[in-house]
């Protein structure tokens, strides 16, 4: 399973607590979007209510490809399929209910027939009924998000391990996993991630892409490598696996896995944050821990409409390393954690004070990145312990004098 559902959240597509009516409707339109769907040779983009149900736009999914390589830059892209292009963007990362007159403009400007889907009885103007029609519609899509959090953890040197072990292993990360999530629902309760697997480790998200939900998930981080290290610390035998982890926020798309011939409601994500991620892991060591290089904000407090702060990757550490005193005495891995703090590392500067290190990641096409080196103290009834590597054999950027830049993968 690829979610942890908040308690709070109705499971499904939010059916529960609709009148039968309302229910007939929605199982009327799913099957209308499968048909559509057929199979996934078409993507769901819009819909608008009617009075006898309501309409969808649909387009083929070689059309999307096609938009994208347009966006993208290509130099055969003519200006009306560029436009376009950032159109259906614009689209995929909003709501997909669209008013009337929006929804016969997108026609108009797509060129697509729009298909009327007529229902038992007309859909109710409830927020319920509105929210389970537009999550249908969302499972039949792809969506776009332009600013999320994501974390990539992998297990070091996984594929040197006998099957029998791997297993082991992954059901040993999968617990510090659901470990750090119960431990953080505690203090946030209607957090819900969702998680895919890469093999050997794992992609995890927030739900909410908000702000907020960005530091969140930075919290759950630092405390499945709590629980994973203080796991390592008991462990008798070897069967508890060393992780390496990276974070960072940047834009996906995400789709629905299909099961059988149908879409589910687990989503997959790909995109511009899990590609810097998997970039950013091969270049990591044995228990590090990298941040990317990003750009987010954060509310100051928690009230209703508090500012926003424009943060880099190191203020952000900072903010969410004040925020840990509210996750103080925990429970992980049947120990007691008083507290934890975590900062980014650095080198010694000219006036005997710190810079902080900021690593240049290079891939094997040449293509580079930016990050930066976590490290995570755990305070615990016992000895303390320290997560992250303090240091790695790098080499300086030639050509640059930058003080605190590092290579780590090909020059």
């Amino acid at each position: 399973m690829n979610m942890w559902r908040s308690p709070n959240r109705p499971a499904g597509a939010g059916e529960e607590g609709l009148s039968p009516t309302q229910q007939v409707n929605l199982q009327v339109l799913e099957q209308a979007l499968r048909e559509q769907w057929n199979l996934g040779q078409q993507i769901m983009l819009c819909w608008r209510t009617t009075a006898r149900g309501l309409s969808l736009l649909a387009v083929p999914h070689h059309e999307l490809g096609h938009l994208a390589r347009a966006e993208e830059g290509s130099d055969r892209a003519d200006r009306l399929t560029l436009l376009n292009a950032r159109f259906v963007s614009q689209l995929i990362a909003g709501p997909r209910r669209l008013s009337p007159e929006d929804f016969a403009g997108a026609a108009r400007r797509l060129e697509l027939v729009p298909v009327h889907v007529d229902l038992p009885l007309g859909l109710a103007e409830h927020p319920a009924v509105l929210q389970a029609a537009e999550e249908l519609v969302r499972r039949y899509s792809i969506s776009h998000v332009p600013h999320r959090a994501v974390l990539l953890l992998d297990i070091v040197g996984f594929s040197l391990h006998p099957p029998l072990e791997q297993a082991s292993q992954l059901n040993s990360l999968t617990c510090s996993l659901n470990a750090a999530c119960s431990q953080l629902r505690n203090h946030q309760p209607g957090i819900e991630l969702l998680r895919t697997t890469t093999g050997d480790g794992f992609y995890v998200w927030n739900r909410d892409s908000s702000p907020r939900g960005n530091l969140e998930l930075f919290q759950f981080l630092l405390l499945v490598m709590a629980d994973n290290a203080l796991a390592r610390r008991q462990a008798r035998i070897h069967n508890v696996p060393r992780l390496r982890g990276a974070y960072h926020i940047g834009s996906h798309y995400e789709f629905c896995h299909v099961d059988g011939l149908a879409p589910t409601l687990h989503p997959y994500i790909v995109g511009e944050v899990t590609i810097e991620l998997a970039r950013l892991l091969e270049q990591a060591g044995p228990g590090q821990i990298l941040v990317g290089e990003f750009t987010t904000r954060l509310p100051t407090s928690r009230r209703e409409g508090a500012y926003l702060l424009e943060l880099d990757s190191q203020r952000f550490v900072e903010r969410v390393n004040r925020g840990l005193l509210a996750l103080q005495d925990l429970e992980l891995s049947g120990q007691r954690v008083k507290g934890l703090h975590c900062f980014l590392s650095g080198e010694p500067g000219a006036s005997a004070g710190q810079v902080l290190r900021r690593y240049r990641i290079v891939d094997k096409h040449g293509r580079s990145r930016h990050a930066y080196n976590l490290r995570v103290n755990i305070h615990t009834e016992g000895r303390p312990i320290i997560l992250g590597m303090q240091t790695r054999p790098v080499r300086r950027h030639r050509g640059s004098r930058r003080q605190g830049e590092a290579f780590l993968g090909a020059d």
